[in-house]
């Protein structure tokens, strides 16, 4: 099997209360943490509203990550394409193409806070639709040099072209995101995109619709006339944090897991707070228990995220890219320990860089009589050649 790939993905979440200035700083500086780790990509969203996913322009910010990196890709994660005209956002992405030296990924969507397109006067009804027709004329300009004509309700575009073609060829890696509808899936067969399964929950429905993206995905490609569309491409979030134990872990995430159980329970409105009861009634650490144990997050040691891993793979039957979602659960200092332990133990698992050291190491181990015997006595004959000498060099004297 190809290695696994790994990120993070931020909304960002920051809980309001800090200064925003200082939320943007300690995003950058984990993004420069998961650089010197290993990771292979760190994604950033793009939101409005709600006053706790704070990154209005995953386009800026990204062009600041890349002076402070040097190999991670960089993914929008997502572009809200209905809010944007798709000639300004193509010329858009093609300059931060060139400033990432090609270490661009272009996530597009529909646009997940409803606040946002409250806002824009955007009918949440019509935002796949302006997502899809966006999606085609931003395909349309990466690849045609002639002009592109396009007239919809909300955009026209006029003999459109794009006067600086993208740094990557024949243009950058396009992901489509998916939540809960199968929207994303179907769009990603129909264009040849990558996916961006972004579902916030790991319960068995979440795995259940995993379990159901990517067939979406084969049915439209195969309908579309294109060729069968590549796991490798598919991206699956997941939420965790680990610490050197379960307990440590735990008592880790009471730093601010609750909070931001409160914001997907209120502002967000997309998860339940609670299971059941009343949340109020638990300590922190209680709280941070029974979140984990609704299915909703892996919250434990690296053996668990090994395992946590291992089962969405079983489960989706195969994708390229685990991402963890990016989140303030726990102060700076465990956040930045919890992506250093999954580096260290989780990543080299999947990437299969721990078979060639072990192998060598058993063989060392088996060949230690055969070997390291002749070794030794090799050193010591070292030795006696060497008094011999000495010794009769004193004689001559």
């Amino acid at each position: 099997m190809r290695p696994l790939n790994f990120g993070v993905f931020y909304a960002p979440f920051h809980p309001y209360g800090q200064d925003p200035t200082l939320a943007f700083e300690y995003d950058l500086e984990r993004i420069e943490a998961l650089d010197r780790f290993g990771y292979d990509e760190a994604w950033v969203g793009e939101h409005h509203s709600g006053g706790y996913e704070l990154i209005g322009s995953p386009e800026i910010f990204i062009a600041a990550a890349a002076q402070r990196t040097r190999n991670i890709r960089l993914g929008t994660g997502v572009v809200s394409m209905p809010y944007h005209h798709p000639w300004l956002l193509a010329d858009r992405i093609c300059l931060l193409d060139h400033l990432t030296r090609g270490r661009l990924i272009f996530g597009t969507g529909p646009g997940a806070l409803p606040t946002d397109a409250y806002v824009l006067g955007i009918d949440p009804v019509d935002q796949r639709r302006r997502h899809e027709e966006a999606l085609e004329a931003v395909l349309a300009l990466f690849g045609s040099e002639e002009p592109v004509t396009r007239e919809t309700d909300w955009f026209t575009m006029r003999e459109a072209r794009l006067q600086v073609r993208p740094y990557q060829w024949p243009h950058p890696e396009i992901a489509v995101a998916a939540m809960v509808s199968p929207s994303g899936p179907r769009l990603a067969g129909k264009y040849g995109a990558s996916l961006l399964s972004l579902s916030m929950s790991a319960a068995a429905e979440g795995f259940a619709a995993i379990g159901n993206a990517w067939g979406v995905v084969e049915e439209q490609a195969a309908k579309a006339g294109r060729p069968e569309p590549d796991r490798s491409t598919w991206r699956v979030l997941g939420q965790m944090h680990l610490a050197e134990t379960r307990e440590q872990a735990v008592q880790d995430c009471t730093y601010g897991l609750r909070d931001f159980a409160n914001y997907f329970g209120g502002g967000a409105g997309f998860v339940p707070l609670s299971d059941g009861g009343d949340p109020a009634d638990l300590s922190d650490a209680e709280f941070v228990e029974q979140y984990a144990a609704s299915g909703r997050a892996m919250i434990g040691t690296p053996d668990d995220a090994i395992a946590y891993v291992e089962k969405l793979l079983d489960q989706s039957g195969g994708f390229g890219t685990f991402l963890m979602l990016g989140h303030d659960w726990a102060s700076p200092a465990a956040t930045i320990e919890s992506y250093r332990l999954f580096a260290r133990h989780v990543i080299p698992h999947f990437k299969g860089r721990l078979a060639a050291p072990k192998a060598s190491h058993d063989w060392a181990v088996a060949k230690r009589e055969q070997i390291f015997g002749r070794a030794g006595e090799a050193v010591i004959g070292a030795i006696k050649s060497h008094a011999a000498e000495a010794g009769a060099t004193r004689e001559g004297a």
